[in-house]
C-alpha cells in the first residue's frame, strides 16, 4: 500500500497593508533616516557645536560688559533685553549651517547617491533641517546658561519661557530651509557661508535684537520693524519680559510658517535639479 500525503496548504501572502507604506510614512521613515546619519555625524566633530556656540558667547560679553553701559533701555535692564535678541541671533547664525552641510554634500557627490535611491526627495533635506533643529536646542541651552550667569532673568514664568523657545526654534527651521535653498544654488561650502552672510547680517543688525528700533534712522526702522527676525525677538521678548504677546507671538508664528511654505518647495525643486 502506498502512502498518501496530505496536501499542504498553501503559505497566505504577508497583508499588503504591512508590506507597503504609505507615501507620508516613507517620507518619515527616510527623513528620520538622513537626520540620524547628520546626527552621526555631528558627534563625531563636536567642533561644530563648540564653535557654533563660542561667537554668540562673545556677543554675549561684548554686549553685556564693553557696550551694555553707553546703550540705555527705558524701563528694563539692557541684559534682559539683549538675551532674546542673542537667543534669535544665535539660531539664524546656526542656520548657515544647513546650506554649508547640503553644498558640502553636493560637492562630494553625496546627491547624487541620495537622488539614486528609492527615497523620498524631500528626506534629504527634511533630515537635515530636522537634525540642525536638534543642535539648536542644544545651542539654546548653552546660550540660556550663559545668559543666567551674566545676570539674565525671566520675568515671566516658566511656561511662557518654553514658549519662546519654541518660537526660536520654529523660527531656525525656517531659516534653515532658506539657507538650503542657499547651499544647493552654489558650488561649494566657501560660497554657502559667503552667500548667507549678507543676508543674515541684515536680518541681525537691521534689527532690535541689539538696540531699540528708536535709535535707528526713519528710514531704516521702516525696514526694521517689519522684518521676521525683529518680530520673533518682540514675542520672545513679550514672553519673558512680560506685556502683551499675542499679537507678537501670532506674528512670529505667522513668518516663520511662511517662509518655510515659500523655501521648503522651491528648495525641494532645487534639489531635484542639483547637478
Amino acid at each position: 500500500m502506498t502512502a498518501t500525503t496530505a496536501p499542504t496548504a498553501p503559505t497566505a501572502p504577508a497583508p499588503v497593508a504591512q508590506a507597503h507604506k504609505s507615501k507620508l510614512g516613507w517620507a518619515v521613515s527616510d527623513t528620520l533616516a538622513i537626520a540620524g546619519r547628520n546626527l552621526r555625524a555631528m558627534q563625531r566633530v563636536p567642533e561644530v557645536i563648540v564653535f557654533s556656540t563660542i561667537q554668540p558667547v562673545l556677543f554675549v560679553l561684548m554686549f553685556r560688559y564693553a557696550f551694555g553701559g553707553a546703550i540705555k533701555v527705558p524701563g528694563v535692564r539692557y541684559v534682559d533685553y539683549l538675551m532674546p535678541g542673542i537667543f534669535a541671533q544665535t539660531v539664524a547664525f546656526g542656520s548657515i549651517n544647513t546650506g554649508i552641510g547640503l553644498a558640502e554634500d553636493l560637492q562630494k557627490g553625496l546627491i547624487e547617491r541620495f537622488r539614486s535611491l528609492p527615497m523620498a526627495r524631500s528626506a534629504v533635506l527634511a533630515g537635515r533641517t530636522v537634525a540642525d533643529l536638534v543642535r539648536d536646542v542644544v545651542v539654546i541651552a548653552l546660550m540660556v546658561i550663559v545668559g543666567f550667569l551674566v545676570g539674565f532673568r525671566v520675568h515671566t514664568n516658566i511656561g511662557a519661557f518654553a514658549v519662546a523657545i519654541l518660537l526660536l526654534l520654529m523660527f531656525a527651521f525656517a531659516l534653515a530651509w532658506v539657507f538650503a535653498f542657499i547651499g544647493l544654488s552654489v558650488p561649494n561650502s566657501e560660497a554657502a557661508q559667503a552667500a548667507s552672510f549678507p543676508p543674515l547680517a541684515l536680518l541681525t543688525f537691521a534689527s532690535s535684537a541689539f538696540v531699540p528700533l528708536k535709535t535707528q534712522p526713519g528710514w531704516l526702522q521702516a525696514f526694521s520693524a517689519h522684518q521676521p527676525l525683529t518680530i520673533n525677538v518682540n514675542a520672545v521678548r513679550a514672553l519673558v519680559l512680560g506685556g502683551p504677546t499675542m499679537t507678537p507671538v501670532l506674528q512670529s508664528i505667522a513668518w516663520s510658517v511662511a517662509i518655510v511654505a515659500v523655501f521648503a518647495p522651491i528648495a525641494v525643486a532645487r534639489y531635484r535639479r542639483a547637478a
